[in-house]
């Protein structure tokens, strides 16, 4: 059972901090591609645009529907993520979903943010809205490979 203080642990003013202050919430208006995830468990949403050039993303936009811990990983997400290629974000995807489900460590520069999200390991019905960021981002690098 959740007590009151697990729920404050949870949700710490660094989590709402960064749901609050999320990066790179306007949509794009050309981008490569898009895609939407939603979270079948909570009904959470990301939907993300980006521009790729020579394989890097160059602009990300995230329209963010989720609770404050799927927020805060997106918030981090979007923070981080120009510049990088498709590999470094699948490091980073699994290296949270790693933190997440096994105890692994806190993902690497520039996804160590996510380190705040440690205590939600415990709270399984939430680990699909936090990696909604990541695996929206991923699908749209897949839409935009099918599109060469």
């Amino acid at each position: 059972m959740t007590t009151d203080a697990d729920l404050m642990k949870l949700y710490s003013s660094r989590i709402l901090a960064l749901a609050a202050d999320m990066p790179r919430t306007t949509r794009l208006e050309h981008p490569t591609a898009t895609a939407k995830r939603r979270s079948p468990l909570c009904g959470s949403t990301v939907t993300v645009d980006l521009r790729i050039e020579n394989g890097a993303i160059v602009d990300y936009a995230q329209d963010v529907k989720a609770c404050a811990l799927g927020q805060a990983a997106a918030s981090v997400v979007g923070s981080g993520i120009i510049g990088l290629t498709e590999e470094e974000i699948r490091r980073g995807r699994d290296a949270l979903h790693a933190m997440l489900k096994e105890d692994g460590p806190v993902p690497a520069a520039p996804f160590d943010g996510l380190e705040v999200l440690q205590p939600a390991k415990d709270y399984k019905n939430r680990h699909a809205s936090i990696m909604l960021a990541f695996d929206a981002t991923l699908d749209a690098l897949e839409a935009a490979k099918a599109r060469t």
